[in-house]
């Protein structure tokens, strides 16, 4: 009887629907406010980025250490072998498209713009977003515009917007997809052909 009033309890903990309200904008340096309510706004945090995350800098190249190299393939596996099949990568879109509509979203911003100090370089990146700036231009409920900047380096993000969701769908979509006869006969090729 116990274990029943608990499992309810989680459960019913599980259905509250989590909501994240964000501002942000990078040039930089990371600057905005978060703030995250679950339980219809019982519970309430916000979180406010850390003005020392900046640009990242360049990690010093490691020396290298003279030694063989094993050709050893125990314990790898080959993810190619999985994504090969088409039953394995159909249930991940299938996957990642109910995902994608389990997010409630509101007023969703994002506006990037970006740029490689020469023209002719930011041309050819231009030449690969361009496309997706038009694709994410007729997704329902987001606002998404990519622009180049042909005349300086730069990378900046302006984004905002509310994303809510509900913990137990997700986790019944994991589930979902871990019991799936398609995912596991991807995982049983992984582990054949590593």
């Amino acid at each position: 009887m116990g274990t029943v009033i608990v499992l309810s309890l989680l459960v019913f903990l599980l259905a509250m629907p989590v909501t994240l309200t964000y501002e942000l904008f990078w040039k930089q340096t990371l600057s905005g406010k978060v703030s995250l309510d679950w339980a219809f706004g019982l519970v309430r945090t916000d979180v406010s980025p850390d003005p020392a995350i900046s640009r990242p800098e360049k990690p010093e190249a490691a020396p290298k250490r003279a030694g063989r190299r094993g050709n050893s393939k125990k314990g790898k596996t080959n993810i190619l072998a999985a994504i090969r099949q088409e039953s394995f990568r159909r249930r991940i879109v299938r996957f990642l498209s109910d995902v994608w509509r389990g997010i409630h979203k509101k007023d969703v911003r994002l506006m990037v713009r970006m740029g490689l100090g020469d023209p002719a370089d930011t041309g050819r990146l231009w030449a690969m977003l361009g496309p997706l700036s038009g694709m994410f231009a007729d997704l329902p409920g987001i606002s998404i515009a990519i622009e180049p900047d042909f005349l300086d380096t730069n990378l900046e993000v302006d984004s905002s917007g509310t994303l809510r969701i509900v913990p137990l769908q997700f986790l019944a979509l994991a589930l979902g997809l871990l019991v799936s006869p398609s995912i596991w006969r991807g995982v049983m090729l992984m582990q054949k052909s590593g």
